[in-house]
């Protein structure tokens, strides 16, 4: 994943004009809304990542889960093993575009309180995820 230090100095001023798309990491493992919990914590061991971007039957995102997300979940005294991604999104978003400021999106971020943005193109498909170093 693609870390970016937000810092008020000069690399802020450059980075400033920058988008989203010069600094997001390229789309990683994206799974189906209807996999389980369970399923979903193996493929991001396998995938050696920390987080998968959700899609729906269609393809279109539907937003991204962490592993403290998932693991939360698991260890919750109504989780069974039938969970699904899809039971736990709750309301999609946020989501960002190509187009979006690197300074938007890490406001986007800050008050949404999320350490990754999943970047959508215009139809909703996942390009990438864009995330800044806290």
């Amino acid at each position: 994943m693609t870390l970016v230090q937000m810092q008020p100095s000069t690399t802020h001023a450059a980075a400033v004009g920058r988008t989203v798309a010069d600094a997001m990491d390229t789309a990683g493992p994206q799974v189906c809304d209807d996999m389980t919990v369970e399923v979903a914590l193996a493929v991001m061991a396998s995938a050696c990542t920390g987080h998968l971007l959700v899609c729906d039957d269609s393809g279109r995102c539907t937003g991204l889960v962490t592993h403290a997300q998932l693991a939360v979940v698991r260890d919750g005294s109504a989780y069974s093993d039938r969970v699904r991604l899809r039971d736990i999104l709750g309301d999609c978003g946020p989501f960002t575009s190509t187009v979006t400021t690197m300074a938007e999106a890490g406001h986007i971020m800050h008050h949404s309180h999320v350490d990754a943005l999943p970047v959508v193109d215009e139809h909703g498909s996942a390009l990438g995820v864009f995330a800044l170093a806290r």
